[in-house]
């Protein structure tokens, strides 16, 4: 650019008595751009925001990587075996036994209600494999009880909530393995177990606060009927995003019939619903930005024929086409810079605003999370920059070519 296309393109871009009309609709044009750009840098966050909001979540009780067996049992007897020979990768933190079955819970006579049951390993030091343990709103996994019970329990908040259980209170929860045939009535006679409520946790995934206890794994042992088999084992990976590869590594190593989950398998279809309506958003707002570009298209063409007979005095005085060209696709390129910077700092506010506020409430039993996050990823707001400013300026190529190719003696004679 030479500083004489800067300068005609400024003065076509001044507010003129005769050119009032064009000014408007270039100040239109630039706030297209800008309300496009708000948005989808807000809309490009919130998504971003569910997707680390909710990987958050499910990591505190999910490991990286689950290690299990095929078949309808789902049991896993020789398991020191393999914890053994897992810890030996060199990808490999912790490897931690579980037991996940569930119970029928009771608070009363009259209440009743189905839970899951979690056998951890009271360890909650280096060889924990999930951080639900710092999650704890009190007790601990220590499992101590003061009561004559069949042992400790630590319920999720909400399902605490319902049940009316807090810490000190005892529940029953009905086991379904371990039954027993009554021959007085012909029936199987289920086990009743006794638990002291020895605290609460709250992780903010609506799940696992929804639905789920924790007990000792000796206690979940028993309780599932499993001996001294348990239900599979949780592993901890220094990068949570090799699960897939260290998964299928160990997989090969175990053979048939060991299976192994990482996370981002067994949530796939969430993570990649998420992904497509991501694209799906962010496909329809840059619509926004296009049709902002069709108001600079009409806005330089306006100009062209406004300014007709100065460009055709221009040319004749041997001013060249590519000097026209470049002035023109400068406006139209300063229209969208303008426009994509003052939209880039209102998303930026807005998206900042939002989060820190919490403005906007959600159903978690719906969406998992109890209010909605904005997280802005800076290449997504690189690439929302870059898309912005390129629309813009693709949109001055046919009004800057209409004006290179006026005829000079035609144009002056214009009116």
């Amino acid at each position: 650019m030479s500083r004489l296309d800067i300068k005609l393109a400024s003065r076509y871009m001044r507010s003129r008595r005769s050119s009032r009309l064009v000014s408007l609709i270039t100040l239109i044009a630039t706030g297209g751009v800008t309300v496009g750009v708000g948005a989808l840098i807000v809309v490009m966050g919130v998504m971003n925001g569910l997707q680390t909001e909710l990987r958050e979540k499910i990591l505190v009780a999910t490991p990286h990587l689950r290690i299990s067996t095929f078949g309808r049992g789902i049991i896993l007897p020789d398991w020191e075996r393999v914890r053994d020979s897992v810890a030996v990768h060199p990808e490999v933190v912790a490897v931690a036994p579980f037991v996940l079955t569930q119970g029928l819970f009771s608070a009363g006579a009259d209440y009743h209600e189905g839970a899951y049951v979690l056998g951890i390993d009271p360890d909650t030091g280096a060889a924990a494999t999930t951080s639900l343990a710092s999650y704890f709103l009190d007790g601990n996994l220590s499992f101590e009880t003061t009561k004559d019970v069949d042992g400790a329990i630590i319920l999720g908040r909400r399902l605490g909530e319902r049940m009316i259980a807090y810490p000190g209170d005892t529940i029953t929860v009905l086991s379904p393995m371990g039954a027993k045939f009554n021959p007085a009535t012909g029936t199987l006679a289920p086990k009743y177990w006794v638990f002291e409520v020895t605290g609460h946790f709250e992780t903010g995934m609506f799940e696992y606060d929804n639905a789920y206890a924790v007990i000792s794994l000796e206690t979940a042992q028993e309780f599932a009927h499993l001996g001294s088999a348990v239900s599979g084992l949780e592993v901890r990976l220094r990068d949570l995003w090799d699960a897939h590869r260290v998964g299928q590594e160990i997989a090969e190593q175990l053979g048939y019939p060991i299976r192994v989950m990482d996370w981002q398998s067994q949530n796939a279809s969430l993570f990649s619903a998420l992904e497509l309506e991501k694209l799906a958003m962010g496909t329809v707002l840059l619509l926004i930005v296009v049709v902002a570009a069709f108001n600079i298209v009409s806005t330089l063409t306006m100009v062209v024929r406004d300014k007709t007979r100065e460009i055709g005095i221009l040319r004749a005085m041997g001013m060249s086409t590519r000097t026209v060209r470049r002035a023109f696709i400068f406006q139209g390129a300063f229209i969208g810079v303008v426009g994509t910077s003052l939209g880039t700092v209102l998303g930026l506010l807005l998206a900042r605003f939002v989060d820190s506020r919490q403005l906007i409430d959600l159903n978690p039993s719906v969406y998992f999370v109890d209010h909605l996050p904005v997280l802005v990823d800076p290449l997504d707001l690189l690439i929302i920059v870059v898309a912005s400013v390129l629309v813009a300026t693709v949109a001055t190529i046919y009004p800057a070519r209409q004006a290179a190719i006026l005829n000079p003696v035609d144009a002056i004679r214009y009116e």
